[in-house]
């Protein structure tokens, strides 16, 4: 199963999954492909500021040279990682969360967490594929059990009609028939 919301590998993957995944967390629906693209590189330069403004902490685990390494970074295919994620959590002043999938259950694992210090209610979910590529994961439980009835809406076609009505109604989901 991809639990993913399919953020293309531009090499902005990152920054579009993070800007995708705040704006989910603010309950905005998701930002068009041309917005996305330009607030993730509005928010890449914010990420290079913010390792200016902190350089003092964060020069340290930066490998090549600090002011090099900000001016790549700032250019937009240049792909982001742990460094950037943590400045994104200052920057947004929110929490994230990055999960990656257990190959043996199938199932998302967190496998880092920034920005706690502005709290763990409601992180900005990120997905780590693998191999560089990040993807947004819906904000809330709700927003992942529609992803995940989608998911077998489309597999199981109409046989689970009935029970996937019941349980949209049941997360307050108003249904028209339009829908069918």
């Amino acid at each position: 199963m991809d639990y993913g919301l399919g953020i293309p590998g531009d090499g902005r993957c990152l920054f579009r999954s993070v800007v995708h995944g705040s704006w989910l967390r603010a309950g905005k629906p998701s930002p068009s492909e041309s917005l996305e693209k330009e607030l993730a590189d509005e928010l890449r330069n914010k990420v290079a500021d913010e390792f200016i403004k902190r350089r003092r902490d964060t020069e340290w685990f930066i490998e090549d040279d600090f002011d090099t390494y900000v001016f790549q970074m700032r250019q937009p295919h240049v792909w982001g990682g742990e460094p950037e994620l943590l400045m994104s959590s200052h920057v947004l002043k929110i929490p994230i969360t990055v999960y990656m999938r257990d190959i043996s259950s199938g199932s998302l694992k967190i496998i880092a967490e920034y920005g706690q210090e502005y709290g763990n209610e409601n992180p900005v979910r990120v997905l780590y594929h693998g191999y560089g590529h990040y993807d947004a994961l819906p904000s809330s439980r709700k927003d992942e059990e529609i992803t995940i009835w989608n998911v077998m809406l489309s597999s199981q076609k109409i046989s689970l009609l009935p029970e996937i009505i019941l349980f949209l109604h049941e997360l307050g989901v108003i249904l028209y028939e339009s829908h069918f």
